[in-house]
C-alpha cells in the first residue's frame, strides 16, 4: 500500500453486518466489501503477516474463505499454501477428521503428503466462531507430524469462546466481536 499513514484505509470499515443471515437472529459478518477494495484487502494481509514467525514453513488455509486470506498471505511471505477441504474435493490420498457442528457432524480432509514431520505452519481463516473447524484443521496438521505455530483470523466472535477449542494453540484475531 503506497498511501501515507494518515491516508491509509481502515479495513474494518469494509466489513458489513447482514442481519438475520443465514437465519433470524444471526448477524453475518460480510467480508466481500473488504475483498473488493484492494487497499483494504492488502492492509488485512499485511496485518496478518505481522503475526507469522520467521520459522514457519507453510500457511494452511481452511475452505473456503481461508483460501483467500491464506493464499495472499503465503504469497506475501514467500511460503506455500496447504489447503484443508471439505470431503471429496482433494484428488490424492487424504487424512480426514470429523468434527461437531451445532447442527450435526462435518468432515475435513488434507492430502497425506501435504506436510511432513517437523514442518511448522500457521492456520488461517476469515472467522473464528466456536473453533470446531480450526480445531479439526489443527488435528489434521498434527496427524501429518507437523506443528501448529498459531492460528490467524480476520474476525473472532469472542462471545463464542472459540479460542478455547484450540487447546493452547496461540490465536491472533485482527477484529474481536464481543
Amino acid at each position: 500500500m503506497s498511501a501515507k499513514i494518515e491516508d491509509q484505509v481502515r479495513w474494518q470499515d469494509y466489513i458489513r453486518d447482514i442481519p438475520d443471515f443465514p437465519k433470524p437472529g444471526i448477524v453475518f459478518k460480510d467480508i466481500t466489501p473488504l475483498l473488493a477494495n484492494g487497499d483494504a484487502f492488502a492492509a488485512v494481509v499485511s496485518e496478518l503477516a505481522c503475526h507469522v514467525g520467521s520459522d514457519v514453513d507453510a500457511i494452511v488455509g481452511i475452505e473456503s474463505r481461508g483460501f483467500i486470506f491464506g493464499a495472499a498471505l503465503a504469497q506475501q511471505l514467500g511460503l506455500g499454501l496447504i489447503t484443508v477441504r471439505k470431503p471429496g474435493k482433494l484428488p490424492a490420498d487424504v487424512h480426514s477428521v470429523e468434527y461437531e457442528l451445532e447442527y450435526g457432524v462435518d468432515r475435513l480432509e488434507i492430502h497425506r503428503d501435504a506436510l511432513s514431520e517437523g514442518h511448522k505452519v500457521v492456520i488461517v481463516d476469515d472467522l473464528l466462531a466456536t473453533g470446531g473447524t480450526a480445531s479439526a484443521t489443527a488435528k489434521l496438521v498434527k496427524k501429518l507430524g507437523a506443528e501448529v505455530e498459531g492460528c490467524l483470523f480476520v474476525i473472532e466472535l469472542s462471545f463464542l469462546n472459540g479460542a478455547n477449542a484450540l487447546e493452547g494453540i496461540p490465536v491472533h484475531s485482527l477484529m474481536h466481536v464481543e
